[in-house]
């Protein structure tokens, strides 16, 4: 019971951080835009409770898929 809660504590978390990816969201930013930034914010979730509470070890796999990440940002939030 109390994992569960746990993690259900989790993914409120996270999904509190999606905000932008509601209804109001979708009326700024396009459907692709949205997409990105709910990759950015999961991995920005992620990786803290992978490294700190799951106690993973850092690799440096993490670093270069953020900058994957940013680039892709980039290319989906520059004027076209």
């Amino acid at each position: 019971m109390l994992a569960a809660l746990a993690s259900w504590g989790i993914a409120f978390f996270e999904y509190m951080l999606q905000v932008p990816a509601n209804r109001l969201g979708y009326s700024v930013l396009n459907l692709s835009q949205l997409k990105i930034l709910q990759e950015v914010i999961t991995l920005s979730v992620f990786v803290p409770f992978a490294i700190y509470y799951m106690h993973e070890s850092f690799r440096w796999d993490f670093v270069w898929a953020a900058l994957c990440l940013l680039g892709a940002v980039f290319f989906m939030f520059r004027a076209a």
